[in-house]
């Protein structure tokens, strides 16, 4: 288990603090959930009785609690020891097909702009890449944010499940 940290104001939005508790709401959905069998056949859907709680409503595509359980243990166990061989493989086919049409747009812009000096040009890259850095970067918090949640209500629905709904919250 990870070590928690008080966070300091600053570090609240740090990505290290959103993963750290994303993995701590994952290990306690997990340590909760004794008998995953019995997310089987539960619907993802639940009327928002708390709005800003989070539901687990934006995932009923997903099946059942069950596998949401477990495709949270995945992006858990993705985090810790990296991404699994197959799907590392699949994303860098679809990275490269970016970075391609991110070439092919920028050739045809640095064509169309040839009067830029070679460092103009590097110096562009390179704000274009600190652009994107905080971009993906913005988008990983918010959707660890968005796991947390999830994790802390489907541990929070097993207990309801379960009837033992009013304990340990």
């Amino acid at each position: 288990m990870m070590m928690q940290l008080s966070e300091t104001p600053n570090q609240k939005n740090s990505l290290f603090n959103a993963m750290n508790r994303f993995i701590g709401a994952v290990n306690n959905m997990d340590q909760t959930i004794m008998v995953p069998s019995l997310l089987r056949d539960v619907p993802l859907l639940e009327e928002d009785k708390e709005p800003g709680q989070g539901s687990l409503k934006a995932v009923e595509d997903e099946g059942d609690m069950y596998s949401y359980y477990q495709l949270l243990k995945s992006i858990r166990r993705d985090i810790e020891w990296g991404v699994r061989r197959a799907a590392a493989d699949e994303r860098r086919k679809e990275g490269m097909k970016l970075v391609r049409s991110h070439s092919s747009m920028s050739t045809s812009s640095s064509v169309s702009s040839s009067s830029l000096s070679s460092s103009e040009e590097e110096e562009e890259e390179d704000e274009d890449l600190e652009k994107q850095f905080q971009f993906h970067l913005t988008g990983l918090q918010g959707v660890l944010s968005k796991l947390t949640q999830q994790a802390d209500c489907l541990t929070k629905r097993y207990k309801q499940e379960i009837g033992i709904g009013g304990w340990g919250q």
